[in-house]
């Protein structure tokens, strides 16, 4: 027995220096970890337990024979996170660049499995160069497999990507398919073709980092949610963000023990919304003022500024926050913020989670480029989201709601729960002055006459009574008990049952 032991303890020593000590220090000096030193990070100390540590390819072709390696450039297993299980899988980039093979396909969606069956999130950690083409179909197979239980998978368990290095071609496809996507920055990057290709295709000179970094991704084409410096803060903040989210769609919200009374009184809220409409507040004050211990987790932070979304708690329970940012183009929404709201309630609905609106909308973004660009259509995925949303939603009007932006933010008219306005609340068609020129259009002569129609218009419209009065608005409350208010709703919502009608799928306006 004693040999055999000593055999096992050898074979593990030499599958856990992966490509061996050459390619760990090449990956060291890149600044990067390891699969395993990030696996270390990321779960609770003495937590892993690693499966199919031993499993090598089968391929023959173009020598591939001569050169095995334990693992086959992945590493896969389960563990916890503050306690929590969770199933994971990390790309071993100093084993064959992380390429995928039969083999190592098969450790994914072995732990994939494991993963659906036992009702707990999965989170793959990606440094790899693609497809490995010494195996041709059989790893394009391979990627197949990865994505149909990426599918399967979707809206029962949480799966969350962290792109740690390169991730091109094939591999950039089952990331996309998964709820969240966070990046490295100046060490990770994403595209379906590099810019070899695209040079010989395109004839553009680009870089990797020009053509799919960090930065790309999370401010213009928002295919990666954020992005951290380096590899240690961005498992450390995954780590964070799954305390927040439920184990699967049928677990209920994480909840936390919190020092933070829901009865709490925030005196300044009083003042935070300016004299003048047109002056800009921040409304990550309000968040962080309301939340428990203003602990706030933002998603896609760097992409469309004018609507903030993430993750808070109120009286320890999770729930997910949509809100207008005054700061950045009025808070006005345009296709990429309808976008990523839509993309976010549908997350919160698919996975139980409450979710508060905080609305201060002055409309749609006019304009050709908006039109052009499918406003109506991505507005319209924001509308589709909320209205078929059946988790508990409370909603605050802190100042304007004009127009179909009021419908879509959330309202009474869509299945909204609880909906609040501050007494600053303007809920109308739109401004006064736009709606007097056109009401009024043949007295735009008189400047006089005008600006008296304009104050009429406010007193009537620039407020929430009109609202209240035909139970739009289920209370006027006073800004500093925002918090006090939101947990009661919360609470009162706790048990909420809703059905929408049996259908195979829905139809979202893609």
């Amino acid at each position: 027995m004693k040999a055999v032991i000593e055999e096992l303890e050898k074979r593990r020593a030499n599958a856990r220096l992966g490509g061996g000590e050459k390619r760990i220090e090449a990956q060291h000096n890149r600044g990067k970890l390891t699969a395993r030193e990030r696996i270390d990070l990321l779960l609770d100390d003495g937590s892993f337990e690693e499966f199919d540590m031993f499993i090598e390819h089968r391929c023959v072709e173009f020598g591939m024979e001569k050169t095995k390696i334990s693992g086959d450039g992945v590493v896969t297993g389960w563990g916890t996170i503050n306690g929590r299980i969770v199933y994971l899988f990390a790309k071993d980039f100093t084993v064959f660049g992380g390429s995928l093979s039969e083999t190592h396909a098969r450790k994914i969606t072995k732990i994939q499995d494991m993963a659906l069956k036992n009702r707990a999130p999965i989170i793959g950690l990606f440094d790899a160069g693609g497809a490995r083409i010494q195996e041709g179909v059989d790893a394009l197979g391979g990627y197949g497999e990865v994505f149909q239980r990426n599918v399967l998978s979707s809206g029962v368990i949480p799966q969350i990507s962290v792109i740690m290095g390169p991730c091109a071609g094939g591999d950039v496809y089952s990331p996309a398919m998964t709820d969240f996507i966070f990046m490295v920055r100046d060490t990770s990057y994403m595209f379906v073709t590099g810019p070899d290709v695209v040079k010989t295709v395109t004839n553009e000179t680009v870089t990797a980092e020009e053509l799919g970094g960090a930065k790309v991704h999370t401010s213009k084409s928002s295919v990666a949610d954020r992005a951290y410096d380096n590899d240690v803060e961005a498992l450390l903040q995954i780590r964070r963000m799954m305390d927040f989210l439920p184990s699967n769609n049928t677990d209920g919200v994480p909840v936390l023990p919190t020092m933070d009374s829901a009865e709490r009184i925030e005196q300044s809220l009083d003042t935070l919304v300016p004299d003048n409409p047109n002056t800009p507040y921040n409304m990550h004050e309000l968040i962080a003022k309301i939340v428990d211990e203003g602990d706030f987790f933002e998603i896609q932070d760097a992409f469309a500024k004018n609507i903030l979304t993430g993750f808070a708690r109120m009286e320890g329970h999770t729930v997910g926050i949509i809100a207008n940012q005054p700061m950045v183009l009025a808070g006005v929404l345009d296709s990429d913020a309808s976008r990523k709201a839509a993309r976010f309630v549908r997350f919160c609905d698919c996975f139980e989670i409450p979710i508060l609106t905080l609305v201060d909308v002055p409309g749609f973004l006019p304009g050709t480029a908006q039109e052009y660009g499918g406003l109506i259509k991505h507005g319209a995925k924001l509308l589709f989201a909320y209205a078929e949303a059946t988790v508990p939603k409370v909603t605050v009007i802190t100042r304007k709601a004009y127009g179909g932006a009021y419908d879509v933010m959330s309202s009474k008219h869509i299945r909204g729960d609880v909906n609040y306005a501050w007494p600053s609340a303007e809920i109308a068609v739109m401004g006064a002055k736009g709606a007097v020129e056109i009401i009024y259009r043949s007295e735009l002569g008189d400047p006089e006459k005008i600006a008296g129609r304009i104050k009429d218009y406010e007193t009537r419209f620039a407020n929430p009574f009109v609202a209240a009065e035909r139970g739009y608005i289920d209370e006027v409350i006073l800004p500093r008990t925002t918090r006090k208010r939101v947990c009661r709703a919360f609470n009162m919502l706790r048990h909420k049952t809703l059905e929408n009608p049996w259908k195979k799928h829905d139809n979202i306006p893609l």
